[in-house]
């Protein structure tokens, strides 16, 4: 059997690069996004912080005075993002998967509070629709900014699996690149959208939506009896 053969579309940390060496097999990481956090002023921020991302926390923390903001109560999307606002001093009242369960739990039960979201340029209208919609109280600071960084992959590489992490990254993808046959492995629905925006079939969508689950659907389709998971990011 030949060496199964990986594109990630970011770049990853060691521990998860070490599962595809343990499992041999070929990985290659190319990050199709920069991104850039925003320098922004901390005087209008409202009673609750929404964040939708890991990338709007660094950027915060990147602030001069930002521990100030630790007072507040935090909603977020993501596992990840709650691990590192917990890390950092926060307290994340509540946290979701999706921005689209985010936005239903504050609009049923803490519609009476006061909000400000910390997103990106390329945020999606689910939170601010709803809040709006919902005639909730909040405002929405743009932290950071992602840009494309479009790769030609070479023609002579050939893939068994593509690992995509955003809709951002697959939009980068294809603009340079095709898919054909290799199976896209992507780390939640809206990511799995963008591809299928594009005709493109071969989805496997992470159980959870973070980096490591991604790597676990990966082994488990190729290795099923020898699925091993990575350890899991500080």
């Amino acid at each position: 059997m030949s060496q199964i053969s990986i594109l990630s579309t970011k770049t990853l940390s060691e521990e998860q690069r070490q599962v595809f060496i343990d499992a041999d097999f070929d990985l290659l990481e190319q990050d199709f996004i920069d991104i850039k956090s925003n320098l922004f002023q901390l005087d209008k921020i409202n009673d609750n912080l929404i964040f939708s991302s890991q990338n709007a926390v660094i950027s915060l923390m990147e602030q001069s005075d930002w521990e100030v903001l630790k007072t507040k109560t935090v909603f977020c999307v993501g596992i990840k993002t709650k691990d590192l606002l917990e890390q950092n001093g926060f307290t994340v009242a509540v946290y979701m998967d999706y921005a689209s369960e985010l936005a239903e739990i504050i609009t049923l039960i803490y519609n009476k509070e006061s909000y400000t979201f910390l997103s990106g340029n390329l945020r999606k209208e689910t939170l601010p629709e709803a809040l709006k919609n919902a005639e909730i109280t909040f405002n929405e600071i743009e932290v950071y900014q992602t840009t494309l960084a479009p790769f030609k992959i070479s023609d002579q590489e050939n893939f068994d699996g593509i690992m995509f992490f955003s809709p951002s990254a697959v939009e980068s993808y294809l603009s340079n690149n095709k898919i054909k046959k290799e199976i896209c492995f992507c780390v939640g629905n809206t990511t799995a959208q963008a591809l299928e925006d594009n005709k493109i079939k071969n989805i496997i969508i992470a159980e959870i939506p973070t980096i490591e689950d991604v790597i676990v659907e990966v082994m488990d389709y190729y290795n099923p009896e020898e699925t091993t998971e990575p350890t899991t990011e500080n």
